[in-house]
């Protein structure tokens, strides 16, 4: 669908219609029923955090599928739209949809992927189509609020353990106590959510418990050995919102440049909200004197078979909490292991640069990750997001914040900017990682005739030269 999207209109190529297609329900009287379809389909894809391009793709391919062939979508961050043309001289039919609401669902996205293929496989007529979205739109989520909350916790711990890389008597405290204050902070969240405050404030109080807790425990003195750098650390994995970077970068690289945007703003108001949150608490916490020495806490790669189990369980608390389907969880779990143990490898054995390191591990992922799909006729987030929790840079973000709370404003910035640069490569890595898995993928039947065999046609995505 992705090759048929990239082709111009004229250029598409028009498959032999089945017997299926001869029936009255791909008639013209039934032209709005399939584009409010393509719609609605869109709209749950965009909600799940699909890339643009994806959500093109997948409308695209449904209303090809019903024998509507001159269509072109357009989606932008809170509006797609989709437009067909039955011929030159007609007039075009155009209907769009708001996108009001999001959410982090991918048992559900995983259900409108194999909708979407039934469709395109001829296998669903639009009125099964029609039943079966609705069926989608009112399942209910796979898990519970409560275990959420409890995913929440043993993210922030397994972080405390990936960022900190010992074991001593003191480690499981340190986790105990990340645990504690990000289920605080998950619970306080969504209290303020259920009155209505936006995502921005939600953020700022998610933040203060974990930043609170390692304050309390800088002040109880360097000698009850509770790291407190530890656990800030720890509770800013469990917000960091990577999904919506990877798909703002996404959707920039493959020219969706509105949407990405908007997408990428978005990312950045909540990224200033956890900034906010965690600098408030650090400035009153160094005022009063909290000693917080990152420098004696945070070490890189001390225990390597340890750190490798944490970012295995830290992946499967974000796939979780991203309400993945159970039957992913073993394989995103292995992904997030073999995307850290590269970035393990690189840094610690070869000497790469982190940043560099960042970006080959997250091409790693991306590429089994879309693989695995491929291989499950499904999406690649639910392969691919969670997996890239452990290379998130919550430590460079934590001295970053550390740095400007006690003055030093240079340091803060140079951390920062360093967090940046990380999250980039982590965002262009994993784009990067799916569009070299898609050059050893077959191209469907009927599309690049013109081309090679086993040739992709190249992607006319912006004007070229």
């Amino acid at each position: 669908m992705r090759t048929l999207l990239r082709t111009p209109m004229s250029e598409r190529p028009a498959f032999e219609r089945t017997e299926r297609e001869g029936r009255p329900e791909t008639g013209s009287r039934n032209v709005p029923r399939i584009l409010d379809l393509a719609l609605r389909i869109g709209e749950l894809l965009l909600a799940s955090g699909e890339s643009a391009e994806d959500v093109e793709a997948a409308m695209l391919g449904v209303t090809h599928a019903y024998g509507l062939d001159r269509c072109e979508p357009q989606v932008t961050f809170i509006m797609i739209s989709i437009s067909y043309q039955p011929s030159l001289v007609d007039a075009p039919v155009t209907a769009d949809r708001t996108v009001r609401r999001r959410a982090s669902d991918y048992t559900r996205l995983a259900a409108v992927y194999r909708l979407v293929a039934d469709i395109t496989a001829e296998r669903a007529g639009v009125n099964d189509a029609y039943r079966r979205l609705a069926e989608i739109r009112r399942n209910r989520h796979p898990y519970p609020g409560w275990l959420l909350s409890l995913c929440a916790g043993l993210l922030a711990g397994a972080a405390c353990f990936l960022v900190g890389g010992q074991l001593d008597a003191k480690a499981w405290l340190v986790f105990a106590t990340a645990f504690i204050a990000a289920v605080l902070g998950d619970r306080l969240a969504w209290l303020v959510a259920g009155r209505g405050l936006p995502e921005f404030y939600q953020f700022v109080l998610a933040a203060m418990p974990a930043a609170g807790t390692g304050v309390i425990l800088a002040l109880a003195g360097p000698g009850v050995g509770l790291r407190g750098s530890v656990v800030i650390t720890g509770g800013l994995f469990a917000l960091l919102p990577g999904r919506a970077l990877v798909s703002a970068v996404q959707d920039g690289l493959t020219g969706f440049y509105i949407t990405a945007a908007a997408r990428l703003l978005e990312v950045l108001y909540l990224v200033a909200g956890i900034i906010v949150g965690v600098l408030l608490v650090l400035y009153v916490g160094v005022r009063f004197g909290a000693q917080l020495r990152p420098e004696q806490s945070l070490l890189q790669h001390s225990y390597p078979a340890l750190q490798l189990a944490a970012a295995m369980l830290l992946t499967l608390a974000f796939a979780v909490m991203l309400q993945s389907h159970r039957r992913t969880l073993l394989l995103v779990t292995l992904n997030g292991g073999i995307g850290w143990a590269v970035y393990g490898a690189l840094t610690v054995d070869i000497g790469v640069s982190p940043v560099i390191a960042t970006g080959i591990a997250a091409g790693i992922v991306g590429l089994f990750g879309q693989l695995a799909s491929r291989y499950r006729y499904a999406s690649a987030l639910p392969y691919v997001t969670a997996a890239l929790g452990p290379l998130l840079p919550g430590s460079a973000i934590y001295l970053g914040m550390l740095s400007v709370a006690q003055g030093h404003a240079d340091g803060g910035l140079v951390a920062v900017s360093r967090a940046a640069a990380l999250a980039l490569a982590l965002a262009v890595g994993v784009n990067l990682g799916g569009e070299v898995a898609r050059l050893f993928m077959r191209l469907p039947v009927g599309v690049g005739a013109g081309t090679a065999a086993g040739q992709r046609p190249a992607a006319k995505r912006t004007r070229g030269f």
